[in-house]
């Protein structure tokens, strides 16, 4: 046995409303430089629909992600060292532009300074790489609500051989959010494909990180990762991808996209695992298989066989403690309500999400029942307008069962909260009727509806003792400056690497963690992305005197 830890996160699909925030908060942060003007390290996609990058699950074209060879061995599906040596210069297998989007702005220029005339100016759109009018035909956020259904939602990869089941007119069909960000898998391909060894795995979070001093833009990364979330900066020549906010998660914030999330529906936590089994795990036979087998990776946290081989291993005492707290282990392998997202990749991915049940209720009250009866609940998970096949798809590899456990389990939360709220007592047969115990309903229900802040995120600070590895990680951070010194030797983004230290954000999470807005100690300069809205610190706006003086 060797443990390892590994920061995880889970997503409750029901809670999702589509907002974006997270999309925008995480553009705003990471990636709202020159050369990332399409790359969304986090997007929300409708589904049905195609996603982002457009039919990026679509394996047969892009080989992502590995295969079981017939030895039981795992290969890469895009082919080993030999297949890429060959097309090491010119690689097809990758997501043109099209299939992001070209990026556009407005010509706002005419807006401003057209003369007066009968006709109204128009902003016409520009591409950001030509400079050229262009006509806007696909983005990140094309099929939202279902925005482009008629044309593009029924080749969505995930109907294939349940298309007939899911009807597509809007009033009649379903949809929900499917929050993505990279996956920072166990077994990940993206890491196994780059020729450079630029990819790579943190031993101490699992976090999963691109080192721009070996990158040399291959993109090979890109073909390797089945779910796209690894993109290619034209600017820098450098490969980029999310980075688990890895500055906060240091000490002990979330990151961005679960601090801005409006939902709520966001947990993360530390999940310890055994490292020796991950590839056998991975390559098991069945791909039915594959989500058992990777719930069997992780280890109990209050097992004291664990804490003693953890310990060995260097993992701290609070980390251990951190993952008996973890909300990733309750929801994963307590409650087992939480499900991986496409383990048919055999990727072993660490984002997992709790499927959508909202339909069944909609579904129930539309027909003048009572939408919260454990009997009309159970009966009507059957039925649902977008069947359980399409999220088998998405979470088991088609395996229905699991997803049809999840959706009773949280049917049976519902059913026995309503009692509660009705001032009944709980009845305790609900909950047996799906393998649970009246407390582990009501405590399910507590983390996954009302959960507190420190609730949800229990991520536990580096230490003083892993400070020196730690602290200059700017160079495996995609959001660095970077050309050793030599300006634009890789582009207009190129420079001096800027030192991420540790230090710095520990200011940020005093300000946050505090009652009162702490004196600036810059005054005069304000960085709105640090400022959490607490007070009005000096500098935010120009003082009076100065005002009138103007």
């Amino acid at each position: 046995m060797r443990v390892m830890a590994q920061m995880a996160m889970v997503m409750n699909l029901d809670k999702c409303i589509g907002c974006h925030t997270c999309s925008v908060t995480c553009k705003q942060a990471w990636t709202n430089r020159a050369g990332t003007e399409y790359v969304w390290f986090n997007n929300v996609e409708t589904r049905p629909g195609l996603g982002y990058p457009r039919r990026y699950e679509d394996q047969d074209q892009w080989e992502g992600g590995w295969v079981r060879k017939r030895n039981g061995r795992l290969a890469l599906r895009a082919g080993g060292r030999f297949k890429k040596l060959l097309s090491i210069f010119s690689n097809p297998k990758m997501p043109s532009i099209e299939d992001y989007y070209e990026p556009w702005t407005y010509d706002y220029e005419t807006l401003v300074r057209a003369p007066a005339s009968d006709t109204f100016p128009v902003a016409r759109p520009k591409s950001l790489l030509s400079g050229e009018n262009m006509s806007i035909e696909w983005s990140a956020n094309w099929d939202d609500n279902l925005a482009g259904s008629g044309e593009h939602a029924a080749t969505d990869v995930m109907l294939k051989d349940i298309g007939e089941k899911v009807k597509l007119e809007f009033e009649q069909t379903f949809m929900f959010y499917l929050p993505r960000i990279c996956e920072h898998c166990l077994n990940p391909s993206c890491a196994a494909s780059c020729p450079s060894g630029a990819i790579y795995k943190r031993s101490e979070d699992g976090i999963v990180l691109v080192d721009q001093d070996r990158c040399r833009g291959w993109r090979m990364c890109i073909s390797g990762c089945p779910y796209k979330k690894v993109y290619f900066n034209h600017k820098t020549g450098k490969a980029e991808k999310c980075t688990f906010c890895y500055p906060r998660i240091e000490v002990g914030i979330p990151t961005v996209c679960s601090e801005t999330c409006v939902g709520r529906l966001r947990y993360i936590g530390l999940m310890l695992y055994d490292a020796d089994k991950v590839l056998e795990a991975a390559a098991v036979e069945d791909d039915h298989d594959l989500y058992e087998s990777q719930r069997s990776v992780f280890l109990d946290p209050n097992d004291p066989q664990v804490q003693r081989e953890a310990a060995a291993s260097g993992i701290p005492l609070d980390w251990v403690e951190a993952a008996k707290r973890s909300p990733v282990w309750k929801l994963i392998n307590t409650y087992k309500v939480a499900l991986p997202l496409h383990p048919e990749y055999r990727t072993m991915p660490m984002v997992w999400y709790i499927p959508p049940l909202s339909p069944v209720v909609d579904i129930i009250r539309d027909t003048g029942h009572d939408a919260e009866d454990k009997g009309n609940l159970f009966a009507a998970i059957e039925a649902l307008r977008i069947p359980i096949g399409y999220l088998a798809n998405l979470f088991t590899a088609g395996d229905i069962g699991p997803v049809d456990a999840v959706l009773r389990k949280l049917a049976a939360m519902r059913a026995y909260m309503r009692d509660i709220n009705l001032g009944d007592e709980g009845d305790d047969a609900i909950a047996e009727a799906v393998g649970m115990s009246g407390t582990d309903m009501y405590e399910m229900f507590r983390l996954l509806a009302i959960a507190k802040y420190d609730e949800r995120y229990v991520i536990p600070t580096a230490h003083a003792e892993q400070a020196h590895a730690l602290e200059e990680l700017a160079t495996d951070c995609p959001v660095s400056e970077y050309g050793g010194g030599q300006q634009d030797l890789f582009g207009e983004g190129s420079g001096t690497p800027t030192p991420v230290a540790v230090e710095n954000f520990r200011m940020l999470q005093d300000r946050q963690t505090a009652d009162h807005m702490p004196e600036n100690p810059m005054k005069g300069r304000v960085n709105l992305l640090n400022w959490d809205g607490k007070g009005r610190p000096g500098g935010l706006f120009p003082a009076r005197e100065e005002e009138d003086r103007r």
